[in-house]
């Protein structure tokens, strides 16, 4: 495994317990990606007195299959257990989720079942797509969410289908320049890139929406609707002018929060997050709706 595609801003190695046992793992901020040592979580699920052995016997099986989750995994440098600094094969989550699959391990047959059940649910979906939208109120439901938040943040994905759909139309490309836009709006109405506002709420891989308070949701819509309604008198053409169109979109809102913090004497944005907020734990795997959203 190399490790040539791991972002140089990796955060300290730290520890995550799974039934009691350690899994070392690594935060890349420039990519937002959790980074799990695959032969703690090999410990963990199949009990080997010898796990390194274990993981590379399987890893060879697996190379040998064709299988490419192997081959794009990547080494970081983790703290074994005499203290030293030493090279570990990791994977990011989904990576993570494909090992596991291969493992014949009564340990691993729970994930294995929960892919099976999200598998069955994302085809669903695509025969009958009102059923994300069932199962993401259901889920903010038991994430203890008030009745009028959700409708704030169902309402919120709309809003951001439509502006997705006009930067479609426009020929953005879908991830690095919806993410590149996304970060502009953001910057113009909060005053912080997308990665400032979520390290000031303690976020890392969680839905910077799903932190939001009322007020903040509802200037980051403003900012996006503006900008959906720009674009399609301006109809854009380049990703320049894609630019233009997200930064005046998100000034519209800066206005809209500068009066509303003018009269309250209270400012818009909160390091409060969901947890915070509404009481709730929110979860480092991203729910479907969500996911869905970002994908436009």
């Amino acid at each position: 495994m190399g490790n040539a595609e791991v972002s140089g801003k990796m955060g300290k190695d730290n520890i995550q317990l799974f039934e009691d046992q350690k899994i070392r793992t690594a935060w890349d901020e420039e990519k937002e990606e959790w980074y799990f040592s695959v032969v703690d979580v090999v410990a963990v699920l199949t009990e080997s007195k010898d796990p390194a052995a274990y993981w590379r016997k399987l890893k060879q099986r697996l190379k040998e299959e064709g299988n490419e989750t192997v081959t794009n995994c990547h080494g970081l440098k983790m703290t074994a257990a005499d203290g030293k600094k030493r090279m570990t094969d990791v994977a990011t989550t989904e990576q993570l989720l494909r090992i596991i699959q291969s493992i014949p391990s009564p340990k691993a047959e729970p994930f294995k079942l929960w892919l099976a059940e999200v598998g069955r649910e994302r085809i669903e979906e695509t025969i009958d797509p009102e059923q994300t939208i069932d199962r993401a109120l259901e889920t903010y439901q038991k994430k203890g969410y008030s009745d009028e938040w959700i409708h704030q943040r169902i309402l919120s994905i709309r809003v951001r289908n439509a502006l997705t759909d006009e930067w479609q139309k426009s020929g953005v490309q879908q991830g690095r320049e919806y993410a590149i836009l996304t970060d502009e709006i953001t910057k113009a109405w909060s005053g912080m890139s997308t990665r400032q506002y979520k390290n000031l709420k303690g976020l890392k891989k969680e839905n910077l929406r799903d932190n939001m308070s009322d007020m903040e949701l509802i200037l980051n819509m403003l900012a996006e609707s503006t900008s959906t309604e720009i674009s399609k008198q301006q109809k854009p053409s380049t990703f320049a002018e894609n630019m233009e169109v997200a930064r005046s979109g998100g000034e519209a809102a800066a206005d809209a929060r500068k009066a509303v913090e003018s009269r309250t004497g209270t400012p818009v944005i909160t390091s409060k997050n969901a947890a915070e907020l509404n009481s709730v734990v929110t979860n480092i795997i991203e729910e479907i709706a969500t996911t869905s959203e970002e994908k436009g």
